[in-house]
């Protein structure tokens, strides 16, 4: 380890590198990344690299998932709760079926357990590469939210069918009943467990005396302790993670001071823009050791394989789009639907070709053991691994490199969201401004003319103006002005709830806008 530890660093280097070039062309970064490890991987004397599972499993997957979680938007998540659900779990287990059916009948030596063993690791797309490709062109808020919510959810479904697929096909043996039993535990302790979990957290964050660094210590502690602890139950440990920390984001003005708000997601943001490029680059660099790992297998052969499965993938996940539309206008006759107008036939296109995938897959293939418990080779391991590092690379290349050009072809219409940013903005600001005021003449009118500062504050209030460069002078001054802005805050959150069509992440803004201010404050009292 410590000899390669110049290399490690190189890498990390390069890796900051690549992504501002990606950013400077407006390509993917993960594209990027995977394409950057395969090159590395061909020079002489570079160190081996081997993935370990649990590397990804244990040390990247909370991590990520965990941020995810905090950044995604409840509200948006309910909202489309329906289409969310659907994909990560009816569309995973629909393409780990056709991806089965398809290896039982077209490459020889694969079981329907094999079959199955191999669409749940190819199942779950990668929502990263999706994620850092959407940032380069905009699309309606509704499809992101979508993008976002599926990808919380589907790396547990699919890693769900991999567990029951690997015991049928080591085993040779599946039972309906114990594996549906098994399933509604993984799903429900595995929510039960983080939410139960998270909610120890926020009372530790609440009794404990912390400050702003034990808080961020406490939020890295919180995945990795809700993951293990439901994996050791047997319980799914990706639904534990996300769940407490959809609950943790939900409830962080209740435990969290502005200035661990602040402080916890800049370390967070960077954290896993690290891991995240790290993963893509492992991918490229993994190369060497996979197609070693063919032996006897020709590799063209292999490689149709891959364009196979991966063409596969494409098909079904385009179908699924096509059918979600399909049944929300007929649903719509019967339930209360989130949108019941049709979203033509641009939307499920653009969803379907949003299926890269990336590190997960590539773990779960890794985890794959060596041998049977009677010591006899796992049959089809290595042609697994390739299958996967195949669909894994052409999704990432051909998707990943199109879709930004399909967006501008087929640009899409945001029906919920039509004012711009600097409207509601504005509108929001003038809010915050009537808020403040009516909380001061409510509150604090005889304190007014005590206070010149807290005067001069009424009046940039009233002016509309957002100045915050004010001298404290006062003790009792500070705590008023730290109470306005908590009535602000409360008024935002409120906002938020009440008003479906309104961009969380413009609320977002204005309550770190807010917790700002009140830093700025602490830091002068």
């Amino acid at each position: 380890m410590l000899e390669n530890f110049a290399f490690y660093l190189f890498l990390v280097l390069l890796i900051t590198m690549l992504i501002m070039l990606a950013k400077k062309i407006q390509v993917a970064y993960p594209v990027l990344l995977v394409l950057a490890g395969l090159l590395i991987s061909f020079i002489p004397g570079v160190p081996p690299i081997k993935i370990e599972p649990e590397l990804i499993f244990i040390i990247f997957l909370p991590p990520l998932l965990y941020e995810a979680a905090w950044s995604t938007s409840w509200k948006e998540l309910w909202r489309w709760r329906r289409i969310i659900f659907s994909f990560a779990f009816v569309v995973v287990f629909f393409t780990a079926l056709s991806v089965a059916i398809f290896a039982n009948y077209f490459i020889p030596g694969f079981s329907l357990a094999l079959g199955f063993l191999l669409g749940g690791i190819v199942s779950p797309p990668d929502a990263v590469s999706a994620g850092a490709i959407l940032k380069f062109v905009k699309v309606p808020k509704r499809l992101a939210s979508i993008l976002e919510g599926e990808s919380l959810l589907n790396d547990a479904s699919s890693l769900i069918i991999f567990r029951f697929a690997m015991i049928a096909a080591a085993t040779g043996q599946f039972v309906w009943y114990e594996a549906a039993g098994s399933f509604v535990w993984m799903c429900v302790g595995g929510v039960g467990i983080g939410l139960g979990m998270a909610y120890i957290f926020l009372k530790m964050h609440k009794i404990l005396p912390t400050d702003p660094n034990i808080d961020i210590l406490l939020t890295f502690i919180a995945p990795f302790s809700m993951y293990l602890a439901t994996e050791e139950l047997h319980a799914s440990g990706v639904l534990a993670v996300v769940s407490g920390g959809l609950f943790l984001s939900y409830r962080s003005h209740d435990f969290l001071s502005s200035a661990s708000r602040i402080r916890t997601v800049t370390v967070w943001e960077s954290l896993c823009f690290l891991l995240n490029g790290v993963v893509f680059m492992l991918i490229g660099l993994d190369l060497p050791e996979i197609v070693n790992g063919l032996g006897d297998t020709d590799i063209y052969t292999a490689i149709g394989y891959g364009v196979a499965v991966t063409t596969v993938l494409i098909i079904v996940r385009i179908f699924a789009g096509y059918a979600a539309v399909i049944t929300t206008l007929i649903m719509r006759n019967f339930i209360t639907v989130a949108d019941a107008q049709s979203p033509g036939w641009r939307t499920p296109m653009i969803i379907g070709w949003t299926g890269m995938r990336g590190v997960v897959s590539l773990a779960a293939a890794l985890s794959i053991p060596l041998t049977l418990a009677d010591g006899t080779p796992f049959p089809q391991r290595n042609l697994i691994l390739f299958i996967t590092f195949v669909a894994i690379l052409l999704t990432l290349l051909v998707q990943g490199l199109t879709l930004p050009f399909l967006l501008k072809k087929i640009p899409l219409i945001d029906r919920d969201f039509v004012r711009t940013e600097k409207e509601i903005d504005y509108e929001i600001q003038n809010k915050l401004a009537q808020v403040a005021v009516d909380k001061i003449h409510q509150d604090y009118a005889d304190k007014v003319d005590s206070f010149p500062t807290l005067k001069d504050q009424l009046q940039k209030y009233e002016n509309q103006l957002t100045s915050s460069e004010i001298i404290i002078n006062y003790a009792e001054y500070r705590k008023i002005y730290i109470d306005i802005l908590e009535t602000q805050r409360t008024w935002l959150i409120n906002k938020n709830r009440e008003e479906l069509l309104l961009d969380e992440e413009i609320i977002r803004k204005h309550l770190r806008l807010l917790d700002l201010q009140e830093e700025r404050m602490n830091m002068r009292s």
